[in-house]
């Protein structure tokens, strides 16, 4: 494969993963906003398999050499951390 191909291929993977992590982040940013309890069962079930489906993603892409490990590590915490700042928003209302 062309050189030039194969930087598109992983420059659009990446693309793909960020929007796909953004979606996420604005799911938890809803929340935070409205301050809907978090142990909601419906809240976790989706933001879990949200959550599962984009370390999926990751897992897939790296495989394919699309994105380093650590790139998607990064991906993982960052939500994690927006995740566990909604958690603390909540707990000192």
């Amino acid at each position: 494969m062309e050189i030039k191909v194969q930087q598109t291929y992983r420059e659009r993977a990446l693309e793909q993963l960020l929007e796909d992590a953004e979606k996420i982040a604005q799911l938890i940013k809803v929340q935070m906003d409205h301050l809907t309890m978090p142990q909601c069962p419906l809240y976790e079930e989706v933001l879990d398999t949200q959550m599962y489906g984009l370390s999926r993603e990751i897992d897939f892409a790296v495989k394919l050499d699309l994105i380093d490990s650590e790139v998607g590590k990064e991906i993982l915490t960052r939500l994690e951390q927006e995740m566990n700042a909604l958690h603390e928003l909540y707990m000192k209302k």
